[in-house]
């Protein structure tokens, strides 16, 4: 009896080629948590611009207490500052291309035109948290006031210098750093025997200090091994920093993000302009403070995670 063959059975190469391939969605790099689009309290904007109407630091309001003798009250007035600080709704824009035939035939098992628009949002907002940190006209980075700038005492993240931070208003409700300042401040605090608790924040558990969420965020810059640290307190109605973005959109697709349709040219190329518009303001003066030229340290090229 003949023996069998390497031929006489169906091994799992030849096999490959009548089975149904399962497919991923299309994934990108660099997509990160974004907690500060998460975490901000977003205010609708009707017409494009929102204006801040604060009292004058000059205006006082003045009040007598006591019962023992009738006294002349004082008479105040709370007096609104002359020039208002106005915010202007940003935009960051980016047009979509895709060859009309690759919409017709390769659409299964995934929507190319809808893959490719929810990815290049992804990028947007990216751009988005990146524009509410840096951006030297409404950025959080240039918008604190000399009074809300520190510094450490030895230029470390140390739990003193956050104490610090957090002491110089009310409510502090978050705080942002770089991945590698966050780790930097835990070297601080495990050199002190102290221990970094993870509390929940929504659906995850996040690093504190002192029960407030030690946010991580990778658009804050690193310079020469030196980063910042930001604290907020936010909130419309707690006179605390806001997302502004506008009610609603023509073509919207999502809060403050809409896509126009631009039509097909001569070459079949289908082209969409999406929109992404935003502003972040600070309400108060007192509701936002940063951590300045904190060293965090040489540290290898390894990702991290924000970073990836």
């Amino acid at each position: 009896m003949a023996e069998p063959t390497n031929q006489s059975f169906l091994n799992s190469e030849r096999a490959r080629s009548m089975a149904e391939v399962s497919h991923s969605p299309l994934q990108q790099h660099k997509i990160s948590s974004r907690w500060l689009l998460k975490v901000l309290p977003w205010v609708d904007v009707t017409s494009g611009i929102y204006q801040i109407n604060r009292s004058e630091k000059n205006a006082p309001i003045y009040c007598a207490a006591g019962h023992d003798e009738e006294h002349v009250l004082p008479q105040n007035a709370a007096i609104q500052e002359l020039e208002p600080r106005q915010y202007d709704l940003n935009v960051t824009q980016t047009i979509l291309r895709l060859h009309s035939r690759v919409v017709d035939l390769y659409n299964k098992p995934h929507d190319q035109t809808a893959e490719q628009i929810r990815l290049a949002v992804e990028r947007l907002r990216e751009q988005q948290e990146d524009e509410m940190i840096n951006n030297p006209d409404f950025g959080l980075l240039s918008s604190a006031c000399l009074s809300q700038r520190l510094k450490s005492a030895n230029n470390r993240p140390t739990p003193d210098a956050l104490d610090d931070l957090i002491s110089r208003r009310r409510n502090t409700q978050f705080l942002f750093a770089h991945p590698r300042t966050i780790a930097a401040f835990g070297k601080e605090c495990n050199q002190r025997g102290l221990i970094i608790q993870n509390i929940p924040l929504g659906d995850n558990l996040v690093p504190s200090w002192r029960g407030i969420p030690l946010l991580s965020c990778n658009k804050i810059p690193v310079k020469d091994d030196t980063s910042s640290i930001i604290a907020i307190r936010t909130g419309e109605d707690n006179e605390g920093v806001i997302g502004l973005r506008p009610a609603t959109l023509p073509d919207q697709y999502d809060p403050g993000v809409n896509i126009r349709f631009m039509g097909i040219n001569e070459q079949a190329i289908i082209s969409y302009l999406i929109n992404a518009y935003f502003s972040i303001a600070v309400l108060v003066p007192s509701a936002l403070g940063i951590l300045e030229d904190v060293e965090i340290g040489h540290q290898d090229d390894k990702c991290h995670p924000d970073e990836a």
